[in-house]
């Protein structure tokens, strides 16, 4: 049964409603900067806006920066007993492939009620909605009744490089008693979804060199190919039941406990609109029910991102490659930390014959996960539930990765997410978008969230 909508909070939607063109124009304007970290575009543009922005919104902010970093907007406003963490990054992925995009990604456009452009999901929606709902709550329900601080930084899409050390140099302006992490998505079945965590990220090339040059390709049968060589290596990383099969790599993983099965199994997990999103017939091994989610939620991924070798133009070129490589990432549960899972990597191709395969570090970020009960993840929940009169689905973990224990786990902040994407957000990949609807109820939700966190009922 839904319980009733506080007066003050009729008076916040409706504020909120009669905002939403001017809302949708504003991030539209934030959409069209393009603030791909890992081309250096348009960050010190992009930095200035949000600095901005976050004046505008009421904060005593500054742009910060340590030693090769990029500006960090770092701010805080209103009182009391409690003080709550804003977690957004500003930069965004690199919208290739250009081919794919319906629509220019840096030219937002509105189609059936979603708005595509890269960012608008991941992460400058969320960003941009949470300073809206903040002056929503002040003009139309009152004071804010916590201190809020923002942290916005501008290198996440490339691994975070600085922001352990930001956090440290600046933890006097970052403590708080809690921290809204910087996404969250409805799921597979429109449902609200709250989560604890985020999984952690070792990412890497591996490469491989055969030849001086590229070769003819009539001496294959004698000469060393070096993509060969790396498909072999990359082949004995998972074994045909798609397992991870480095020495050693899953013995490190904390196993689910009884408590965390127990949750798995009452979660809601729409598998049909999954395969709907992602166009497939069936799950990895055929998995399903239990055995899926824990997987999806408690288990390390290996991923190819990427592989190159040779002639990839069109039509035909008979050639031996010289050189091959290819990107790979691992998502990373407790007990892995990327430093770990590179030792073991390393360990395992050169126990195999593949020394010769050369392993360059790019970023790396550890596992967070935080308890289902600390005050920020019961307000999380109140406030998602109260904006859509729906019980919210708590993931134990967001399968993605991020910064958190950068910051969170290095200030003892818990943290919780939720926030205006979808399921077929299309993160990282063409198409990016949110529902214009979605938006705007981030807004209602995070307005609730800051009066529930602060203690009130709402």
């Amino acid at each position: 049964m839904v319980r009733p909508v506080p007066d003050a909070f009729v008076a916040f939607d409706v504020h909120v409603r009669a905002r939403q063109q001017e809302y949708v124009d504003e991030l539209c304007a934030l959409v069209r900067l393009p603030t791909v970290s890992a081309q250096q575009s348009a960050i010190q543009e992009t930095a200035r806006v949000v600095l901005e922005r976050a004046t505008r919104a009421g904060f005593a902010a500054t742009a910060e920066r340590v030693a090769g970093g990029p500006p960090t907007i770092v701010g805080e406003q209103g009182s009391g007993a409690r003080t709550l963490l804003v977690y957004d990054h500003y930069d965004v992925q690199p919208p290739d492939p250009l081919a794919e995009w319906t629509t220019p990604p840096f030219e937002p456009t509105v189609r059936d009620g979603l708005l595509f452009g890269r960012g608008t999901s991941d992460n400058k929606g969320n960003l941009m909605a949470r300073l809206q709902a903040i002056e929503a709550y002040k003009a139309a329900v009152g004071p804010l009744p916590l201190k809020v601080r923002v942290l916005f930084e501008g290198e996440e899409e490339i691994g975070s490089e600085h922001l352990h050390e930001f956090a440290r140099t600046y933890a006097d302006r970052l403590r708080a008693d809690g921290c809204i992490w910087e996404a969250g998505y409805k799921d597979a079945a429109g449902r609200p979804t709250v989560n604890l965590g985020l999984k952690g990220i070792c990412y890497v090339d591996l490469k491989v060199r055969g030849t001086t040059l590229d070769a003819h390709s009539s001496v294959g049968g004698i000469v060393p190919n070096a993509a060969w060589r790396l498909t072999w290596a990359l082949a004995s990383l998972k074994n045909e039941r798609d397992e991870i099969t480095v020495d050693g790599l899953m013995e490190h993983v904390r196993p689910p406990s009884a408590a965390d099965l127990a949750v798995l199994e009452r979660l809601p997990f729409d598998e049909s609109g999954w395969k709907r999103i992602h166009g497939i017939d069936g799950f990895v091994g055929g998995l399903r029910g239990t055995a899926l989610k824990q997987r999806y939620f408690l288990e390390p991924t290996c991923t190819i991102c990427g592989l190159t070798a040779g002639y990839q133009g069109d039509g035909s070129k008979t050639v031996l490659p010289a050189v091959a490589s290819a990107k790979v990432d691992f998502r990373l549960v407790p007990d892995l930390t990327p430093e770990l899972v590179r030792d073991l990597l390393r360990t395992h191709l050169d126990t195999r014959g593949f020394g010769d395969v050369e392993i360059t570090p790019h970023h790396g970020e550890r596992p967070s996960r935080w308890p289902a009960d600390t005050d920020v993840a019961k307000a999380a929940v109140a406030a998602n539930r109260a904006a859509y009169g729906t019980e919210p689905v708590v993931y134990p973990l967001m399968a993605g990765s991020g910064p958190m224990a950068q910051v969170c786990d290095q200030l003892g902040i818990p943290a919780v997410g939720f926030g205006s994407g979808n399921a077929g957000s299309a993160n990282h990949a063409p198409n990016e978008n949110i529902a214009i609807a979605d938006y705007i109820d981030h807004i209602r939700a995070f307005g609730r969230f800051l009066h529930a966190f602060a203690g009130n009922a709402v």
